[in-house]
């Protein structure tokens, strides 16, 4: 099943262009001077990929909220949107309780749910997307939603549109050969402890690549940005231990300096280390090549989970988690 889902990744991304073309979103009622995408996991990942990409247009802050609660600062002026798969994540319908309580401008991106039902019974702006699918699999629905929501509001110009069709086009012509590179690094890994490093610009593949290790190849592993780990992470590189295995994702968009300091961390972490990955990216700029990597290490991490003989689509210690939850009031 999951590799399926990732084959159909592109197709996925034009649907949900198709989608976000279509959705209605009102005009805000008051000028927007903050913006919040609450969600978790495969719903909230959007969002941090969607701040990476849209930090040098936006005119307003944006964060990601990844929890129960909201900052005291939401207001009448902030813009919350509630991004939830499934509609019932407990944390992310509390977080739109808040919300509402301090008469934020609410958009839901949710395939059905309790989530569906609050937003349908109070009017918010509602983007219902297609369910029944792992919410990791669906990154293609839940991000670009946030495109469009951004850009319908007039906070981020057209520009995206063509890079996310050339996004889409890029991955479609690529598929066989990013296979191919994916079962070959996928190979390398098996038997390792995967530490990602990443220029802050694209952090949020790194998260997505460590979240998809994560929970299809049912592993462990870690991730950090260029050039904050150069401030802490760099000086616990002290013993030799092969079982690590860094991996550095790379692109020729990064500011000169961080490329150096990648060149230099690969000579001090080589010491300690049987050998080290790069992951090169490819596409015209920042939103290619962020869906190139995405869609690449997808496939790394189900290559990777074959390899160890996991069933890359269960996560039934999630599932166990909320239903012992669901046990206790709230």
């Amino acid at each position: 099943m999951m590799e399926q889902l990732i084959k159909d990744f592109p197709l996925q991304m034009k649907q949900a262009m198709e989608i976000g073309a279509n959705a209605a979103v009102r005009k805000p009622k008051n000028e927007i001077r903050n913006i919040t995408v609450s969600g978790l996991g495969g719903s909230g990942i959007g969002g941090t990929l969607v701040k990476c990409l849209t930090d040098g247009e936006l005119k307003v802050p944006l964060i990601v909220n990844k929890g129960y609660f909201l900052p005291e600062y939401i207001d009448k002026h902030s813009l919350v949107i509630i991004s939830s798969y499934s509609g019932n994540t407990e944390e992310t319908y509390n977080a739109m309780q808040i919300a509402q309580s301090k008469g934020a401008q609410i958009i839901c991106v949710t395939s059905g749910g309790k989530i569906e039902n609050e937003a349908r019974t109070n009017d918010f702006d509602l983007i219902l997307i297609p369910g029944g699918n792992p919410p990791r699999a669906c990154l293609g629905y839940s991000s670009i939603q946030l495109f469009y929501i951004l850009n319908k509001l007039a906070l981020i110009p057209d520009a995206f549109l063509k890079s996310l069709e050339a996004a889409m086009e890029l991955l479609i012509a690529e598929q066989d050969e990013i296979q191919q590179l994916a079962k070959g690094i996928a190979k390398r890994m098996v038997n390792k402890i995967p530490i990602i490093y990443a220029e802050d610009t694209m952090e949020a593949v790194a998260i997505r690549f460590r979240q998809q290790i994560n929970e299809n190849s049912k592993m462990l592993c870690w991730h950090h940005a260029l050039p904050e780990m150069n401030h802490n992470e760099l000086v616990g590189w002290r013993t030799k231990n092969e079982a690590f295995l860094p991996i550095f994702l790379r692109s020729d968009l990064e500011f000169a300096r961080n490329a150096q300091r990648a060149e230099l961390n690969k000579v001090i972490i080589n010491d300690y280390v049987g050998e080290i990955i790069e992951i090169i990216a490819k596409g015209n700029d920042q939103v290619q090549q962020s869906f190139y990597l995405i869609h690449l290490t997808d496939w790394v991490s189900e290559y990777l989970g074959v390899m160890r003989e996991m069933d890359t689509t269960e996560v039934k210690v999630i599932d166990f988690l909320k239903g012992e939850l669901a046990k206790q009031p709230f």
